[in-house]
């Protein structure tokens, strides 16, 4: 028998991820408000909004407002990089997610949306893509869409303040 420690069950390892994800979302009223619950697969988060009545902005179409997709890729962006920046610590168990206390969240700088069609009355999924996480600022790109993957309703790009380390 080697003296490598024997590796941690995987329900343990996916339990302290999934715990960390909630304690994370739980910090942020408007993720329950807007109905946003997240998809966890390993490191990969997708975010659904669930549809619902009041997301709708033009009843006449029904489409959704553009609020309400603007806030749902913001909501994508930071618990992305949020998470992200909390991987290492959730994986070597420095980060306790039965009691992490206040996560410290990174602000926006600023947020460009792109509406590329109208959103329809249905469920909608995005997922955010890291492109630079450094000591102070983090650049994300989120993507949006609904039916098909390939077929994007809004995209954004967004520049954020990163939240002290420690």
């Amino acid at each position: 028998m080697s003296g490598r420690p024997r590796p941690e069950p995987v329900q343990a390892v996916k339990q302290r991820r999934d715990t960390a994800l909630r304690a994370l979302i739980g910090q942020v009223p408007m993720i329950g408000y807007m109905g946003v619950t997240f998809d966890r697969r390993g490191d990969e988060l997708t975010a659904v909004m669930g549809f619902d009545e009041k997301l709708i902005g033009n009843p006449f179409l029904p489409a959704l407002h553009g609020g309400a997709t603007a806030t749902f890729l913001e909501i994508a962006a930071i618990v992305e990089l949020s998470f992200q920046a909390m991987w290492d610590d959730i994986e070597s168990g420095r980060l306790d997610p039965e009691a992490p206390g206040r996560i410290a969240m990174p602000k926006t700088i600023d947020f460009t949306v792109d509406y590329l069609r109208s959103g329809l009355p249905r469920d909608a999924y995005a997922r955010a893509r890291v492109n630079r996480s450094g000591r102070r600022y983090a650049s994300v790109h989120v993507e949006a869409w609904q039916d098909n993957r390939d077929r994007l309703f809004a995209q954004a790009t967004a520049h954020f303040l990163m939240p002290p380390r420690g």
